[in-house]
């Protein structure tokens, strides 16, 4: 009797180690199937409620996201000083310049999704390491209540070589800003000359001068949309996707310039980081978050412009007009990347008054 009590003590006791075991085995399970799923990502563009939203879907699709933020050059620091240990699994919204800096630093793991061939052409990297998520046209826009397409420049260079636009455009006094190092990146880019100065020859250099030289320096504090109302400088860059909340903030429609070169874009890109300890839902993810289906809604969601084409039929219609009409100029960003900083330097010494 007490041997057979002994005997079922002992059975109960190793059916439940044998359950334990089992049930630890299977939360063991799940919980690597959780981690497999979790990704640190770095971005400069999930303010405005972007982060919140691409946690919430990105959740739906089964991942579980950690997302840094900070701006293009604070993450840029970043992953270069974490380059021998990464913290990240994927990076997305800098720009073409910027990953052309994460390429040269080694910091990028090649991989190219389905839908690249979606994205419009010349945006991608031909090498595979980032591919392009949202583009953004940088343009020259006028006071269409002042000028007309016939009146109005029809390049950037009618800016300095036709009279009729003196002091009628604003330029930056800080090259510090995106938008306007890609203005001088679709300019100078016209103008490569390996003997020349920086790579640009003496007739780019002269060009970038007369621009600066024919231009009216902003002033800190100043509003570019309240001068292009008023006329004091009814001419000047935008990006596309700030135009429209402008417009209806100054009740003036603005003119687009639409050069034969076509026109630079800002795009943000993404990419997956070298060393990744996931790097497989790195590229699930990147797989996800580029498909046509997340960047329409993403671009409904935040009025945005997508890379991915098949994607912009969500988009709103000024975005779709610019994105029909506006070509992409013939860049080559990683000669840009490699030589901003020192033509940034050399115009704001020489060329800025």
């Amino acid at each position: 009797m007490f041997g057979r009590k002994i005997s079922k003590k002992i059975s109960i006791l190793l059916s439940t180690v044998i359950l334990g075991t089992t049930i630890l085995t299977g939360c063991s399970s799940n919980k690597a199937d959780s981690s497999s799923k979790k990704l640190v990502i770095y971005s400069n563009s999930t303010a405005d409620g972007r982060g919140d939203w691409l946690k919430e879907k990105a959740a739906e699709a089964g991942f579980k996201i950690e997302i840094v933020e900070g701006g293009g050059g604070d993450i840029e620091n970043r992953l270069v000083s974490e380059k021998n240990n990464p913290i990240a699994d994927v990076v997305f919204g800098p720009n073409t310049m910027q990953f052309e800096k994460f390429k040269e630093n080694d910091l990028l793991e090649p991989f190219v999704p389905s839908w690249a061939s979606e994205v419009s052409e010349g945006l991608n990297d031909v090498d595979g390491y980032y591919h392009s998520i949202v583009k953004q046209a940088i343009l020259l826009i006028y006071n269409s209540d002042l000028y007309n397409e016939e009146t109005a420049p029809k390049d950037w260079t009618d800016l300095w070589t036709n009279k009729e636009f003196k002091n009628k455009y604003q330029v930056e006094a800080s090259l510090n800003g995106g938008t306007t190092r890609v203005v001088l990146a679709g300019i100078l880019s016209r103008y490569k000359d390996a003997n020349g100065e920086l790579g640009i020859s003496k007739e780019g250099w002269k060009a970038v001068e007369e621009f600066y030289k024919n231009g009216v320096v902003r002033i800190d504090g100043e509003d570019f949309y309240a001068n292009l109302v008023s006329g004091k400088t009814p001419m000047g860059q935008m990006w596309s996707s700030g135009i429209a909340s402008r417009e209806e903030q100054h009740s003036v429609k603005a003119g687009l310039v639409n050069p034969e070169v076509g026109v630079p874009y800002v795009v943000e890109q993404i990419g997956i980081i070298k060393g990744s300890k996931n790097v497989e839902t790195a590229k699930e993810f990147v797989e996800w978050f580029g498909t046509s289906e997340i960047q329409g809604e993403w671009a409904k969601e935040f009025d945005s412009m997508p890379a991915n084409e098949k994607a912009m039929e969500k988009a709103s219609e000024q975005s779709k007009y610019i994105n029909e009409n506006y070509k992409a100029q013939d860049i080559d960003w990683t000669f840009v990347a490699e030589n901003m900083d020192a033509w940034a330097q050399k115009i704001e010494l020489e060329y800025i008054k």
